[in-house]
């Protein structure tokens, strides 16, 4: 009898494989970043069907097997629907995705890069928050996680700049996003964060290409 699993956890990539299962990386808060299937969830009607969505979150039942996890049950308590009907807040959260599988490790729990994960993607459906500030403090508040963050900005930046940077890095995941700048604070702000991400940050990312080609 194989020994069950349960933990929270979000799909961050899908691909289908045969004629009826799915592949699925998911970002756990118990066992990291894990690859899995999901046997027989593209049959219609199937009850894993939407536990292979891209972006789901929820908490995933799982088994180990030899060099994967297989999906056995899922509840799933937010599907990011928005993120069908607006392209561009679905290449900000492939971008986080990318972000957070990049900090992701296979065995190693993290509970707070999936929950920033999680208020990073839900953060994109607010319309009274700039996304392109939203992109910024996601790669700050993550560097600043996984503990790759200064304390303090080692540039020259604006007084509202200076005070949103110790706001991200102090606040918590849930309300780190809760802001604005003005054009001349954004520019100050994300300024500091880029050169600071491509510094931490040795990898090329697909959707960055595209992000910057739309900011």
């Amino acid at each position: 009898m194989k020994d069950w699993i349960s933990t929270a956890g979000m799909v961050i990539a899908s691909m289908p494989m045969g004629e009826y299962d799915r592949r699925v990386m998911l970002l756990t808060d118990q066992l990291g970043k894990i690859s899995a299937f999901i046997k027989g969830s593209r049959r219609p009607g199937n009850s894993l069907l939407s536990a292979g969505r891209l972006f789901a979150f929820g908490r995933f039942e799982l088994y180990e097997g030899r060099s994967s996890y297989t999906v056995k049950g899922a509840e799933i308590l937010d599907y990011h629907e928005f993120l069908s009907q607006d392209p561009q807040a679905l290449c900000y959260a492939s971008y986080f995705g990318e972000l957070a599988d990049y900090y992701g490790q296979e065995g190693a729990a993290d509970p707070s890069l999936l929950k920033l994960l999680y208020w990073g993607i839900r953060s994109l459906k607010n319309p009274h928050l700039s996304r392109p500030l939203l992109r910024y403090v996601f790669e700050l508040k993550l560097m600043s996680v996984e503990g790759e963050a200064p304390p303090e900005p080692e540039g020259s930046l604006t007084e509202s700049a200076r005070k949103a940077w110790q706001f991200v890095l102090q606040s918590e995941i849930e309300k780190c996003f809760l802001f604005t700048l003005e054009p001349e604070d954004y520019r100050s702000f994300s300024r500091e964060v880029a050169p600071l991400r491509r510094e931490r940050m040795d990898r090329h990312f697909k959707s960055l290409e595209v992000l910057e080609q739309m900011e």
